[in-house]
């Protein structure tokens, strides 16, 4: 290189805003960046094809504008023969190569990551700037501030404080429009037995020459991970996020509401924004999100439950997991409050399963990468819990399949929203619930095998069996919790003749790898709502 480097910028996989705070004060004249496609980042969990073309084809497009800017990267491809195959190899020989005087970066999302590379920068002698990400409306320090002397945290309270921050969805008052923080109530609605009608397709966007370029090259390099590949059309550019958003809010955010927590077999988008991916790698800032959202409803094109239930998702959930993971970390990836030791069912990574419910999530999640809030909450989690699988495992799986999976978003979504690892950080209960819940939610229980009333018996729907076991086996902890005392005063319905049959039905399900046993020697159907 013919000239020194002064300051070189470290840009992860998913930090690709050109507004980043680690561009402040950039001089292209002697400063560069660098960027680096690594093995490591897609076999530290067993990522999904959908996912790793995600993450690599819109870091090469972001390469792009950076240098169609005028600024030099210097960009390490997964093929390259001299790539060393991960992120501290890869920078340790970009600081022997260039030897810049400083490094900088916004602040990562991933703990794990952040360490390695501050521990590479401490081993070359060279400083390591870590800068704020302002990509969020709540900074780690906010958060800090709103936990400081709090004995709980909970979403709802930190999403008030929010809304009164950034003037969002108040009215002249300074109160909440409509006079309520949260709709939650009004958005639980489920579709009919005819099922939704007239869905707007959302927008999907044709993979451009980089993008079959990267496609070719996740099919050659990681041939044996899960998921496909023919139906990619996620957005890997800010201007196809923008199109994302603009297709979103004119077509399916009015009905988003009444609709966020319903499923149908085999519609994986219904009135969902497919947003999540192309905010957490940047190429989307959150408040041109909530923005939009927000205007629809000033202009009448879509109701206060909607536009509120939708906002709630990112500045409420979205910003309080992130102050989460940052203030429990790094002892929050070890929690696992249940004591739940079961190993991941194999069928999570092929979906060859008989319930229907779990066929079709995790058929879904292989062919897009995607499944919404609900089916990952109440249906592949929910199984997981209570089945009792060790919460790290379920959290690994959960970050290698979804497009939108960042550590920051993912673990405390996944091992305490999902699975209750945490015991009541995240949320003030464990979310269980039998089969009837699935069934009064979806369509999937028509034509399954499986009935969600029954509670053991050859043809008893394993939620309901596990829901029942989860509940004795955690009897004594779970009844320090006021919010369960109403399911758990329903176990005074079962003799000791029902409690012995749920168990070991129960255990018959985890001795094979979580499926329901053959049908065969079992004594009735127990049948329990």
């Amino acid at each position: 290189m013919s000239r020194q480097t002064r300051n070189l910028v470290v840009v992860l996989g998913d930090q690709l805003d050109v507004k980043s705070a680690a561009f402040d004060g950039f001089y292209p004249a002697h400063d560069a960046v660098w960027m680096a496609e690594v093995a490591e980042e897609s076999t530290h969990v067993w990522s999904g094809k959908p996912r790793i073309v995600v993450f690599l084809s819109a870091m090469r497009h972001f390469r792009e504008e950076l240098r169609a800017r005028g600024r030099t990267v210097h960009y390490r491809e997964l093929d390259d023969p001299a790539n060393t195959g991960s992120l501290a190899g890869e920078l340790a020989a970009a600081i022997t190569e260039l030897k810049p005087q400083r490094l900088i970066m916004t602040g990562p999302g991933d703990w794990r990551v952040g360490s390695m590379l501050q521990a590479v920068a401490d081993a070359a002698g060279i400083p390591l700037e870590v800068r704020a990400d302002r990509h969020f409306y709540a900074s780690r320090a906010d958060f800090q501030r709103h936990a400081a002397g709090r004995k709980q945290l909970r979403m709802e309270f930190f999403y008030r404080e929010m809304r009164r921050a950034h003037g969002v969805l108040l009215d002249a008052a300074g109160g909440p429009e409509g006079g309520q923080w949260n709709f939650d109530h009004d958005n639980r609605g489920s579709f009919p037995k005819s099922g939704p009608a007239g869905l707007p397709e959302p927008v999907l966007f044709k993979p451009d020459a980089i993008t079959r370029e990267v496609i070719a090259l996740v099919g050659r390099r990681f041939a044996k991970h899960p998921g496909r590949l023919e139906s990619f059309g996620w957005p890997v550019t800010h201007l196809d996020a923008k199109r994302a958003l603009a297709d979103f809010i004119t077509h399916r955010l009015a009905r988003f509401g009444e609709f966020q927590d319903a499923m149908w077999t085999v519609q994986p988008w219904l009135y969902h924004s497919r947003l999540a991916a192309a905010m957490n790698l940047k190429l989307l800032d959150p408040r041109e999100v909530v923005q939009a959202a927000e205007q629809a409803y000033r202009q009448g094109k879509a109701p206060l439950a909607s536009v509120e239930g939708f906002i709630r998702q990112i500045l409420g959930w979205r910003e309080y997991v992130r102050g989460i993971y940052w203030h429990f970390m790094p002892g929050y990836l070890e929690l696992n409050a249940l004591g739940a030791a079961e190993k991941l069912p194999a069928f999570y990574w092929t979906g060859d399963v008989p319930m229907a419910c779990l066929h079709d999530s995790i058929s879904q999640t292989l062919a897009h990468g995607y499944a919404h809030h609900i089916q990952r909450l109440m249906v592949t989690g929910l199984y997981s819990l209570l089945l009792g699988v060790q919460s790290k495992q379920v959290h690994e799986w959960y970050l290698a399949v979804y497009v939108d999976a960042v550590e920051w978003v993912e673990l405390p979504n996944t091992l305490g929203m999902s699975q209750y690892g945490d015991g009541g950080l995240m949320a003030s209960k464990p979310y269980v619930a039998t089969g009837k819940y699935i069934q009064r939610m979806s369509n999937y229980c028509t034509g399954c095998r499986f009935k969600p009333d029954q509670t053991t018996g050859p043809t008893a729907c394993p939620f309901t069996t596990l829901y029942w076991d989860f509940l004795l086996r955690h009897e004594q902890l779970l009844g320090k919790n006021q919010r369960m005392a109403l399911q758990l005063k329903n176990l005074t319905r079962l003799s000791p003749a029902d409690r012995q049959a749920i168990q070991t039905q129960a255990d018959a399900v985890r001795k094979n790898g979580g499926l329901p046993p053959v049908a065969g020697g079992e004594q009735g159907a127990l049948g329990l709502n």
